[in-house]
């Protein structure tokens, strides 16, 4: 009988120790797409020009990001989760920030070109015989 209890014991154990291996495998890959997804928008910020346009917010991101990473090295998944969606966010605003700082520096320069157009338009022309 002692056998019997031994290998239940064995068995159970086994068992725990397979499914608290499978929840640890499971959470990760999801932090990992979730970094992941953080990374390629501060990524897609800097190429907008965030550095520039845009820095406070893109400093968020990166920061956030640092964070996640380590919180996810410290098996804190919950709280890496959090914080890889906090550092999507900063990146996708501070990109957004950058075209949009971006766009409105274009149309000034655009307006400013189109002033010294009329002006030159404008302008009489001498003729010289």
């Amino acid at each position: 009988m002692l056998v019997r209890i031994s290998n239940s014991v064995r068995s159970v154990a086994a068992a725990a120790a397979l499914l608290v291996a499978l929840t640890a495998a499971a959470g990760t890959p999801q932090q990992n797409d979730e970094i992941a997804v953080a990374k390629a928008a501060v990524e897609r910020a800097e190429q907008a020009g965030a550095p520039e346009f845009a820095p406070v917010e893109l400093a968020a991101a990166r920061e956030k990001l640092v964070r996640a990473d380590k919180a996810l090295r410290e098996r804190h998944a919950s709280v890496a989760t959090q914080l890889a969606d906090q550092a999507n966010a900063d990146a996708q605003l501070a990109e957004a920030r950058a075209i949009q700082e971006k766009s409105h520096k274009a149309a000034l320069e655009f307006d400013a070109s189109m002033v010294t157009l009329r002006q030159e338009s404008s302008r009489p022309t001498q003729l010289t015989q």
